[in-house]
């Protein structure tokens, strides 16, 4: 894969101004074992020292299919695809990456499948924002290490949106809320919990409508922990409804946490455009919201 820079600002090695670029330290070792470097259309080494208004162009070795990672055919639904990117509109009860409980068919073995069916140059996925197997909505993956690597910056730099819908349980007081409490695993099981010794997680959050049992959310991360949002709402009394894991009431016929990633707005650092990427909700969320007005119409 081919890419290019013009330099604007003194720099004092190419290193650094790799680095500027997004070249992680990992990314820049594999250039100089496996790519080449340009510098004004000439092969150099790492070590040449660059000018203002020099071209730099540098080769990024193709990433091969990891053998031990099955393929599978299954379909996927995707919603952008370009050199560096794919948005994924995945579907509950996929598992993301396999794992023991699934290792043939998650939805990096059909990114895998996908990848080969197109012939890609690259073709190991790297998941940027992970969902829970049975959360719905957008994944978004880079198609390479140097997309992986400023992606990981944007997301350190707070310069992703990600909003997420949810139904908790019961009735919210208030409109708009902040939730800002550390999360820790739980020793005694495979759910998270607020602890002063936890890692720093920030939930805001919307009231979108309200139910007589629960309430519909629309929820901003401004941090990413495992399992944040269904672990913040369950610390208030409000477990999201179908969530078994945190006592989360099913109502509706909703058997499975109803969460979904309906939102994804970024900068792309390769061209700056603004992307912004958006799911509808599922049918059986639509089923549990549309239950829940009839209800509230009857009474």
């Amino acid at each position: 894969m081919e890419l290019t820079w013009t330099v604007t600002t003194p720099v004092t090695s190419l290193k650094r101004f790799l680095a500027q670029q997004g070249v992680s330290h990992r990314v820049f070792n594999d250039l100089k074992k496996q790519g080449i470097i340009r510098v004004n259309d000439q092969v150099v080494t790492p070590a040449v020292d660059l000018a203002v208004g020099d071209h730099v162009g540098v080769t990024l070795p193709a990433e091969q299919a990891d053998s031990a990672v099955a393929v599978s055919d299954q379909p996927i639904n995707v919603l952008f695809a370009n050199r560096d990117w794919l948005v994924i509109d995945k579907p509950a009860g996929l598992n993301v990456v396999p794992g023991p409980a699934n290792r043939t068919d998650t939805l990096v073995n059909r990114i895998k499948g996908y990848l080969i069916a197109e012939q890609s140059e690259n073709q190991i996925p790297h998941i940027v924002t992970r969902l829970d197997r049975f959360t719905s909505g957008l994944v978004w993956v880079a198609r390479h290490r140097l997309a992986n690597s400023l992606a990981s910056q944007l997301q350190a730099e707070h310069a992703v949106d990600k909003r997420y819908l949810a139904v908790v349980s019961g009735q919210l007081p208030d409109d708009h809320g902040i939730i800002d409490q550390p999360l820790a695993s739980d020793p005694t099981g495979y759910n998270q919990m607020v602890s002063p010794d936890g890692k720093a997680a920030k939930t805001e959050y919307w009231v979108e409508e309200r139910f007589p049992q629960a309430t519909v959310v629309r929820v901003k991360l401004h941090t990413g922990r495992t399992h944040q949002i269904r672990a913040h709402f369950a610390w208030l009394d409000h477990p999201l409804v179908g969530d078994g894991l945190y006592q989360g009431p099913e109502l509706a016929g909703m058997t499975r946490q109803a969460l979904h990633a309906a939102s994804l707005t970024f900068e792309d650092p390769f061209t700056h455009e603004q992307r912004t990427f958006n799911s509808p909700v599922p049918a059986d969320w639509q089923a549990l919201v549309t239950a829940l007005r009839a209800e509230q119409g009857g009474n």
